[in-house]
């Protein structure tokens, strides 16, 4: 074999491997929303690949699962960063909730928290998360856009929230989503504050992140 063919056959396994990989992390986000006890071998099923494909990739649900959720929170800095990057402080907040939600990152954390142990790398990038989201609040707050009582916990909880619709196909979901994303926006904006007072008090990081402690 020449090695120009070599360069070939090894691309075109890069291209493969790549392409399984893909495959791999669209179903098994898919199965585990579903049914987050599911075995492993529901995904290689669902992607189309062998087991043992899957498993030369990840050795493990555990590995797997991490994998996604590390997906989830490199999309969540990602789209804090785009919507920073607006000049209007409320678009870039509307933006910001519109792209979380869209993405359905907090799927993952409704279902998988606690079922996998967090790597330095996820902590370090769900901290990188919450100075973006800081970041987009406090400076629609410093602009009287948004109401001043708001933390950015309470918005964890939004998203949390509209994770929970899933009624009809992709399609129907994201517009009910939109649609009860709509309402919650109406009552983020600073004059929804005269009101009165949000009730109670904003969940703690701590509580938040207890979720995320391994399961004994």
């Amino acid at each position: 074999m020449s090695e120009h063919t070599e360069r070939r056959v090894l691309n075109g396994r890069r291209a493969q491997a790549a392409r399984n990989d893909d495959a791999i992390l669209a179903s098994a986000r898919t199965v585990f929303i579903a049914e987050p006890d599911a075995p492993i071998g529901e995904v290689a099923r669902v992607a189309g690949v062998g087991i043992s494909a899957l498993y030369r990739r990840y050795p493990s649900k555990e590995a797997l699962l991490a994998t996604l959720c590390l997906d989830g929170l490199q999309e969540f800095v990602t789209i804090a960063q785009q919507a920073g990057e607006l000049a209007d402080p409320w678009e870039g907040f509307v933006q910001f909730l519109r792209g979380i939600v869209d993405a359905d990152v907090h799927s993952l954390t409704v279902h998988l928290a606690g079922r996998f142990t967090p790597t330095p790398e996820h902590r370090e990038l769900a901290a990188r998360a919450g100075v973006l989201a800081d970041a987009i609040l406090h400076r629609a707050q410093q602009n009287g856009a948004v109401r001043p009582d708001l933390r950015n916990t309470d918005l964890t909880m939004v998203y949390e929230q509209l994770a929970a619709i899933r009624l009809g196909d992709a399609e129907r979901i994201r517009e009910l989503r939109r649609r009860y994303l709509d309402m919650h926006l109406a009552g983020l904006r600073t004059a929804a504050s005269s009101y009165g007072a949000l009730t109670g008090t904003a969940p703690t990081q701590a509580e938040l992140g207890a979720r995320w402690n391994r399961a004994t």
